[in-house]
């Protein structure tokens, strides 16, 4: 099964739609139900070419008995059941339509709630980042999904950001690159210290984390002083180059730690969805790496309970497919691997290129394509992806 990815407003107020994503050769569309604030290019509408979405929002029907202390929001820019219409639209040419749910990425919730949010060994609050050690962002997160079944009825349901995320995250007018921060600082930023999470951690863990990124030394074993400040920065010893190098033997601890948040919710989301919809199959965006943050939780032994494990494949092929490799050595036999294949720049509007990379990851062990983005992407690229799905399956 191949899926092309959309959101609501693609399809709600353009009646070409439905047909354009069907003369693509796609099996379903992944259709966003909840998702995070963006400014869309939409080439298609009739009614505009570019549309602002201030905050995140929910596309169903928000009925207020259903929710606890978090309550997503609505959108003002579509219809409040623009899921609805547009999923009817969808199926009324054939198309099956999977609940595309992004979970803990919320900035309108985050900003709101600054108790639930991820918070970096500096006390630094990521407030698009919902914190699933606390036990309202879990809740909130089975609401959504038993929610997005119920009124929904999807074909089929996928999970994104089914865990914390991180440090990367493109903000408003990001300006973090300056820092030269390496990907192991970027990992270290990423681990979460708010009230629920600090004291899962051993003693010495914030120190050491906050001591690597502002490169001075940690304090001796037993130490529970400050480290030096950041403008006191040491280059006499080299830089960690892993995670593990840079926790010492606090990393096998803070690694079980970490893995543990996502696998308990990713348990509690599986088991809420099974209770509610037993025949829906169930999507998640994971990664192999138990260090991940972002869209793609941790999945570093795999989940018996969901039909699909998607990779990211948006970088380098060749990395692409070793992280696709790894996810099919954790899936059971019975579990399809699917590629999410980046259809946008920097990848070229070339049929050729683009069907080399699909071979690459069918190869790696992908039985499924992820299409993103069939509304963002210009008509030069749908034809080339088009193409590209022919001439490998």
């Amino acid at each position: 099964m191949n899926l092309a990815y959309v959101y609501p407003w693609d399809v709600v107020g353009d009646p070409s739609a439905p047909e354009r994503l069907a003369a693509l050769g796609v099996d379903a569309v992944a259709l966003a139900a909840s998702y995070h604030s963006t400014r869309a290019a939409t080439p298609y509408h009739p009614s505009h070419r570019v549309l602002d979405v201030p905050y995140p929002a929910f596309y169903l029907p928000i009925r207020p008995s259903s929710w606890a202390r978090l309550v997503p929001a609505g959108p003002v820019w579509t219809p409040a059941d623009a899921y609805l219409q547009a999923r009817d639209a969808l199926k009324a040419v054939g198309l099956q339509v999977h609940a595309w749910t992004v979970l803990t990425h919320n900035s309108h919730l985050g900003a709101a709630n600054p108790d639930l949010v991820v918070r970096n060994a500096f006390g630094d609050p990521y407030p698009y980042a919902l914190c699933p050690a606390h036990e309202d962002v879990i809740e909130y997160c089975e609401r959504l999904v038993q929610e997005i079944l119920s009124v929904g009825e999807p074909d089929g349901l996928i999970l994104e950001a089914c865990g914390p995320l991180g440090f990367g995250h493109q903000s408003v007018h990001e300006k973090t690159s300056g820092a030269d921060w390496t990907s192991v600082d970027a990992d270290l930023l990423s681990l979460c210290f708010c009230a629920a999470c600090a004291p899962r951690y051993p003693e010495p863990t914030r120190t050491r984390v906050r001591a690597t990124v502002d490169r001075t030394p940690p304090p001796p074993t037993g130490s529970t002083s400050a480290p030096h400040p950041a403008s006191a920065r040491s280059t006499s010893a080299p830089h960690p180059t892993t995670v593990e190098e840079a926790l010492g033997p606090l990393a096998d601890e803070v690694r079980t730690i970490r893995v543990g948040l996502s696998t308990s919710l990713r348990e509690r989301l599986i088991a809420v969805s099974k209770r509610t919809a037993p025949n829906t199959p169930i999507t998640l965006h994971a990664n192999p790496d138990p260090w991940a943050a972002g869209a793609f939780a941790p999945l570093p032994a795999g989940e018996p309970g969901a039909d699909v494990l998607v990779a990211n494949c948006w970088g380098d092929p060749a990395t692409d497919a070793a992280r696709l490799t790894r996810l099919t050595e954790l899936s059971t036999p019975d579990q399809r691997v699917g590629a999410y294949v980046l259809a946008l720049p920097p990848r070229p509007a070339d049929p050729a290129v683009l069907a080399d990379h699909l071979r690459t990851y069918a190869k790696a062990g992908a039985t499924e394509f992820h299409l993103y983005h069939a509304g963002l992407a210009s008509r030069e690229r749908l034809t080339a992806l088009t193409k590209a799905l022919r001439q490998t399956t």
